[in-house]
């Protein structure tokens, strides 16, 4: 006769059922630091980025063959650029670039291809912040020094009557009563 010893308010199988809580706890967790992949931008088909040549393609046929670019030049109209970006990130991070191809196809006044153009991550630059201030020259203040820095300076100079430029009460209007 085999009997189960058991604590008041404890059953058999508790134990199972904590360690699926353990489990589904530690997968969530982990969930959360999953890498997160993401594309932008242009679908880069190499063969069709291949059979566009200078000299050979226009507009029209490049418009044909790749689609709309994502961007043209603003100014001279002279350029089309097809822009591709892989991403990746873990969790609630900022993405990082992982591969970028930059395609910028240049058109002479006719509308003929001249030059194509690639170029990768080499073209990225990454921006680092300074911090929650930008950086000025000059003293650096504290918050007590710029609440009560003033105090005492209000009206010691420049206000009217006085010598430095102020007008005067007499309505001469250089700083000193003269007739």
């Amino acid at each position: 006769m085999t009997s189960r010893f058991t604590w008041p308010g404890h059953y058999a199988g508790s134990g199972r059922i904590a360690r699926l809580g353990l489990i589904a706890v530690a997968a969530l967790g982990a969930a959360g630091c999953t890498q997160i992949r993401s594309h932008q931008g242009y679908i880069i088909d190499t063969d069709l980025v291949n059979s566009v040549q200078p000299g050979v393609d226009n507009r029209q046929s490049v418009l044909q063959t790749l689609g709309k670019p994502t961007f043209s030049a603003q100014f001279d109209k002279g350029d089309w650029y097809y822009l591709a970006r892989d991403s990746k990130n873990y969790g609630f991070r900022n993405p990082h670039a992982i591969t970028q191809i930059a395609l910028d196809i240049s058109f002479d006044p006719a509308g003929n291809v001249t030059t194509i153009r690639r170029s990768g991550l080499d073209q990225v630059n990454s921006v680092h912040m300074y911090g929650k201030t930008t950086p000025t020259l000059g003293r650096k203040r504290g918050f007590f020094q710029d609440l009560f820095g003033n105090i005492g300076t209000v009206g010691a100079g420049g206000g009217p009557g006085s010598s430095d430029g102020g007008g005067s009460p007499n309505g001469g209007g250089r700083g000193r009563n003269t007739p």
